[in-house]
Order: structure tokens, then sequence, then C-alpha cells
């Protein structure tokens, strides 16, 4: 499975297995916190661009195999 047409919703789920919690949310983007200071910033699109997701990814500090699977 690839990172292509995933929705933000789905992102977002995966965030919150991870910790986060949503802080804000600005327009369309929807702004991540997790207790140990990472934070996240999630575009409201779908589906999600697959470079989006990859960094949406490295800020959040998941790999793309851990959110396949949880996804």
């Amino acid at each position: 499975m690839s990172l292509r047409n995933h929705g933000y919703r789905e992102v977002l789920k995966v965030l919150r297995k991870h910790g986060f919690v949503v802080r804000r949310q600005r327009g369309s983007h929807i702004i991540l916190m997790h207790p140990d200071g990472r934070y996240a910033t999630v575009p409201r699109h779908d589906p999600i661009k697959e470079p989006t997701l990859k960094s949406i990814l490295d800020q959040a500090k998941i790999s793309t195999e851990e959110f396949l699977r949880e996804a």
C-alpha cells in the first residue's frame, strides 16, 4: 500500500493514536500537539498529497510503515 489517497480524517486518527491532540484550527489547517512537544499541521484536504503526508509524518516522527499499518 502507498501513501496515496489518504484523507485528513485518517491522518488525524493515526496521530491521535500516537498521543497527539488538536490544539487549534486556522482556516483549512489543523494543528496537533504531542505532550513531549512535537507538533504536526494537517490540511483539511481529501486526499492529502503524498509529499505533504510524508512531511506530516516527519513532523510527527512516525514511520511510513507504522502509518500504513494503523491507517
